[in-house]
C-alpha cells in the first residue's frame, strides 16, 4: 500500500487503555507458557497498530506543520502517550514477574527484559503531566523552527532552503546568507531561551521525582543505554580531544589555505570547502533518487528489493516545501512492515547523503521487519546510526553518478566531514552534561558555557565575529536534538567511529566490508550495541585504539590519495 493510501483514524484512548489492562490481566492469569505467549503476541499486534496510527499522524504533521487536522492529532498523541506509558508499566511489571520469564528468554532472548527493567526506571504515574508539558514544549520549538521565514535577496526562505546560500562560493553572498539566518535566530532568541529554560527545569524535576540527583541518569535510561555509562562516554570524549581534535584542526587549517582565508575560520568560511564551490549533486531530486536505485540495485539483491519498495510505496518525502518541518529522519510504519524517510532536499551534497544515510536506517528496518518482539526491529540509537553512516561509505563506488565532475571533491569532503563532525558531536554531548549538572544556569550562562567548550572542541571556528548569533556562542540553539532528544547526539559520534572502521575496511576489501555490514545489520535490535559489534567482528569505539586507528588511516588518505587534485 502506498503511503498516501494508508488510513488514519484517531483511536479511542480509553479503549486502548482498557485493552492493555485486559492483556495484563490475562498474562498474570496464564497457566502455561502457551497461554502467556498467546497474550504476548496479541499485545504485540495491538501495539503495532497503535504505533502505526501515531506514526502516520507524526509524519503527516511534519510534512505540513500548517495542517490543522494533524496538528490536532499531534496534540492528542502528546497527551495520550504519557497515559499509555502508565498502562504499559503495568504490563512490563507483569512480564518481569511472570513465572514464564525463562521460557520467554529462551525463545526471544533476555534483552527485552533488560530493556524493560530500564524503561521502568524512567516512569512514574506522577510524571504524566510533566511528560505532556515536555511534549508541548518540544512541539513549540519544532513549530518555531518550521515557521522561519528568512528575508534574503528580496525573497523569503525557510531555514532548509537557506542551506545552498550558506555554502555559496561567492564570499559576500555566503556571508550575507549566514547573517540573514543568524538574524532570524537572534530575533527569536528570547523564545528559544524560554523554551529551553523550561525544558531544563522540567527534566531536572522529572529526575528528582524518580529519586535521581537530576536529569542525567534519567536521560541515559530514556535513551535505553544498556551496555555503557556516563563514565564510558567521558573516556570517549577524552579520546576525541586527544586524537581527533588535532586531526580536525589540520583539516581546517588546510581548508583555510585552500580557499585563501585566515585561520581560525568564520562560520561562513567554515562552510566553504573549496574555492570553486562545494560539491553539489548533479540533476534533479528525481535524478538523485534514480541514481539511488542504481546504487542499491547493484549493491546487493536485498538492497535492490528494498529501495524499489520505497519508491513504489511513496515512502520518501524529500522535497523542501513551505510549512514542512526541518531536518530529516527515518521511522517505521509497523502495520505495513515498511520504513518511511522524511527529508528536505536543498541542492547540496546532503541530498545524496539522505539517499544513503536515511535509507541506511530504512534498510536495516526493512531487513528486520518480521522480528518479534517488535522492539527488536531497531537496536539502540547509537547502533542504528552505524547502519546509516556506514551505508554512506558503501555508496562511494557510485559517487560519480551522483556528483559527476565534483566526485573527487565529494569524497574528500565526505571523509573529512565525518572526521570533523565527531568533535562537534562530542561538544553537543559535553554541553548537555554541563547543562543538566547545573540546571539553574541562566540562558546567558548556558551560552557562555557553549562558547567555552566550543573553543576546546572546535578551535578552528572564530567567535566574536560579525555574524549575529553564530559568532556569539549561541549556535547550539539550532540543534534540535538538544531541545527534543536530550543526550541523543553522542550516539552519532560513536556510530561515526564505527562507520570509519567500515571505511577503512572498504579501502582494503569491499566484499569483506559488506559481509560485516550485513552481519551487523541482520541482528536488528536483538543484542546490545557492544554485542552487535562483537558479533560482527568490529572494534568498540570505547576502546581508544579504535579511534586512534581510524584517525591514522583517514588522515593518511586525506593527505595522500584523497587530497590530490582538489585545489579547485
Amino acid at each position: 500500500m502506498k503511503f498516501s493510501e494508508m488510513p488514519y483514524e484517531r483511536p479511542s484512548l480509553e479503549a486502548v487503555k482498557a485493552q492493555l489492562s485486559e492483556f495484563t490481566a490475562r498474562l498474570k492469569g496464564a497457566e502455561s507458557y502457551g497461554e502467556a505467549k498467546a497474550v504476548f503476541l496479541e499485545k504485540e499486534e495491538a501495539e503495532r497498530h497503535v504505533d502505526t496510527l501515531a506514526t502516520l499522524a507524526q509524519v503527516r504533521n511534519t510534512i505540513d506543520t500548517r495542517d490543522q487536522f494533524y496538528d490536532g492529532e499531534i496534540s492528542f498523541w502528546d497527551a495520550a502517550i504519557p497515559q499509555l506509558q502508565e498502562c504499559e508499566q503495568a504490563w512490563n511489571m507483569a512480564m518481569l514477574e511472570s513465572p514464564f520469564r525463562k521460557d520467554f528468554e529462551a525463545e526471544y532472548g533476555n534483552l527485552m527484559f533488560l530493556n524493560t527493567e530500564i524503561a521502568l526506571k524512567t516512569f512514574a504515574p506522577e510524571l504524566v503531566p510533566l511528560l505532556e508539558k515536555e511534549n508541548n514544549l518540544t512541539q513549540a520549538y519544532q513549530k518555531l523552527i518550521a515557521s522561519a521565514q528568512v528575508p534574503f535577496e528580496g525573497k523569503t526562505y525557510t531555514l532548509s532552503q537557506m542551506g545552498p546560500f550558506q555554502s555559496d562560493a561567492d564570499d559576500a553572498r555566503r556571508l550575507a546568507a549566514w547573517k540573514a539566518v543568524g538574524s532570524w535566530f537572534k530575533e527569536n532568541q528570547p523564545e528559544l531561551d524560554r523554551i529551553y529554560d523550561e525544558l531544563t527545569h522540567l527534566r531536572d524535576e522529572m529526575g528528582r521525582r524518580l529519586g535521581y540527583e537530576g536529569y542525567t541518569q534519567l536521560g541515559y535510561y530514556r535513551m535505553k543505554r544498556n551496555c555503557y555509562a556516563k563514565e564510558d562516554v567521558e573516556k570517549f570524549r577524552a579520546a576525541v580531544r586527544k586524537h581527533l581534535v588535532p586531526l580536525a584542526d589540520q583539516i581546517f587549517r588546510e581548508q583555510a589555505r585552500r580557499i585563501g582565508v585566515e585561520y581560525p575560520l568564520s562560520y561562513a568560511d567554515n562552510a566553504l570547502k573549496f574555492r570553486s564551490g562545494n560539491p553539489r549533486p548533479q540533476g534533479t531530486a528525481e535524478d538523485i533518487l534514480a541514481q539511488g536505485m542504481k546504487f542499491y540495485g547493484e549493491l546487493s539483491p536485498e538492497t535492490g528489493e528494498f529501495f524499489r519498495t520505497m519508491l513504489d510505496g511513496e515512502l520518501m518525502d524529500v522535497l523542501s516545501t513551505e510549512g514542512k518541518a526541518g531536518g530529516g529522519y527515518c521511522t517505521s510504519i509497523p502495520d505495513y512492515k515498511v520504513p518511511f524517510i522524511f527529508a528536505n532536499f536543498n541542492g547540496t551534497q546532503g541530498d545524496v547523503e539522505v539517499v544513503t544515510h536515511e535509507a541506511g536506517h530504512a534498510f536495516a528496518c526493512w531487513m528486520n521487519r518480521d522480528r518479534v518482539p517488535a522492539s527488536y526491529v531497531w537496536p539502540g540509537m547509537e547502533a542504528c546510526e552505524v547502519h546509516s553512516m556506514s551505508m554512506e561509505f558503501m555508496a562511494w563506488p557510485w559517487a560519480e553518478g551522483f556528483f559527476g565532475p565534483d566526485t573527487k571533491k565529494f569524497l574528500y569532503s565526505h571523509l573529512s566531514g565525518a572526521l570533523t563532525f565527531i568533535p562537534y558531536g562530542t561538544l553537543v554531548d559535553h554541553f548537555q552534561h554541563e547543562v543538566y549538572a547545573r540546571p539553574d544556569m541562566t540562558p546567558a550562562q548556558r551560552h557562555a558555557k557553549w562558547k567555552e567548550l566550543q573553543q576546546v572542541y572546535m578551535p578552528w571556528v572564530k567567535l566574536d565575529g560579525d555574524i549575529p548569533f553564530f559568532s556569539e556562542g549561541e549556535a547550539w540553539q539550532r540543534q534540535s536534538h538538544i531541545y527534543c532528544s536530550p543526550f541523543y547526539y553522542i550516539d552519532y559520534c560513536l556510530a561515526q567511529t564505527v562507520a570509519l572502521e567500515f571505511w577503512a575496511l572498504l579501502q582494503k576489501d569491499k566484499k569483506a566490508a559488506w559481509e560485516k555490514y550485513m552481519a551487523y545489520t541482520r541482528q536488528g535490535g536483538s543484542r546490545t550495541f557492544t554485542e552487535l559489534l562483537k558479533n560482527a567482528g568490529l572494534d568498540s569505539p570505547f576502546d581508544e585504539k579504535c579511534l586512534r586507528t581510524v584517525c591514522e588511516a583517514a588522515g593518511a588518505w586525506l593527505a595522500g590519495e584523497g587530497g590530490q587534485g582538489i585545489e579547485g
